[in-house]
């Protein structure tokens, strides 16, 4: 009998100290939302866009070969400059007048004029209009047909690695906001011109090449730099905003806290949202520009983010 009466007593016990566990369990996992802000919806501009590094290149990237061995003789442009198709661009002699000419410059200023006359340099011409990239050689060199006297690009490109999760949501014509390491405050538009059909793997990642072509290029365009893309996938320029901070989802539903002021108590209404990005979501239905909206804060977490302690950190010592 007596030992009936201690397990009851016992278990008694046992269910009491679980219950206040539970409830002090229960107190300090408590979450206490307050009002942090009230703001209101507001009218303006938000775009989605897919981010990727890139490189400024060539479209078209032709290198100008002599068709003999030779002797380049005189250069007529420079890098950067702009030509157009059939416009020479370099005189050079062949192997044989190059020999005849250094010979003639031996007997006399009349015999090269004789010679310069009866054997005429051969013209290097530019087979495409563009811009001169590079100038690889100088008058006085001697070339081979496998020399690149001068590069010509028709126009600089800027040539995206876009990741496969991304390329999906990437269609030719799509307006891209363009932007240079080099240059950060020198931005230019464009557009999706070309995605590659054939992916290529960087750093393990399979990723796909797109080019954009630029609407109007820079004067500070160089070949090679490194530039960042966005490529806009959705846009609206006149809709009711609202901050992310302040839609809160729950389930499959989105919502937000409604507030006359400060002491007022929060009521929840449901809307539906549009697109979103960093900073704002695109407002569709449940509320208007003229509604307040709170953006609560849960006190109790920060107040424990505020009290706790990295065990790794040592401690110090308050003074004396």
């Amino acid at each position: 009998m007596i030992n009936k009466k201690r397990s009851a007593i016992i278990f008694s016990i046992l269910i009491c100290i679980s219950v206040i566990m539970v409830f002090l369990v229960c107190g300090k996992n408590k979450s206490t939302l307050t009002i942090e802000k009230i703001i209101s919806p507001h009218y303006g501009a938000i775009s989605v866009s897919i981010s990727a590094t890139g490189t400024v290149l060539p479209r078209n990237r032709l290198e100008i070969k002599p068709a003999i061995n030779g002797r380049v003789e005189s250069i007529l442009v420079t890098e950067g400059q702009s030509v157009r198709a059939g416009q020479i661009l370099a005189w050079m002699s062949s192997t044989e007048r190059a020999a005849l000419i250094d010979a003639a410059r031996a007997q006399g200023a009349q015999s090269v004029k004789y010679w310069e006359q009866a054997y005429k340099p051969i013209p290097i011409i530019a087979p495409i209009s563009g811009t001169v990239i590079v100038r690889s050689i100088e008058p006085g060199q001697s070339v081979t047909e496998a020399t690149a006297i001068l590069v010509l690009s028709d126009r600089l490109i800027v040539r995206a690695d876009v990741d496969e999760t991304d390329i999906g949501r990437v269609m030719v014509g799509q307006d891209v906001i363009i932007n240079l390491d080099a240059y950060p405050d020198v931005q230019t538009k464009g557009r999706v011109e070309l995605i590659s059909f054939e992916s290529k793997t960087v750093n393990n990642v399979t990723m796909y090449e797109v080019d954009v072509i630029p609407d109007t290029v820079p004067s500070v365009f160089r070949s090679g730099m490194t530039s960042n893309v966005n490529i806009i996938e959705k846009t609206d320029d006149h809709v009711l905003l609202l901050p992310a901070d302040a839609v809160y989802t729950d389930g499959q539903a989105n919502y937000v806290w409604l507030v006359k002021d400060k002491k007022s108590t929060p009521v929840k209404r449901e809307l539906k949202i549009g697109i979103t990005d960093d900073q704002n979501a695109e407002i569709l239905s449940g509320i208007t520009e003229k509604d307040r909206v709170a953006v609560m804060i849960d006190t109790s977490r920060k107040l424990e983010a505020k009290n706790s302690t990295n065990p790794f950190m040592p401690s110090r010592k308050k003074a004396k």
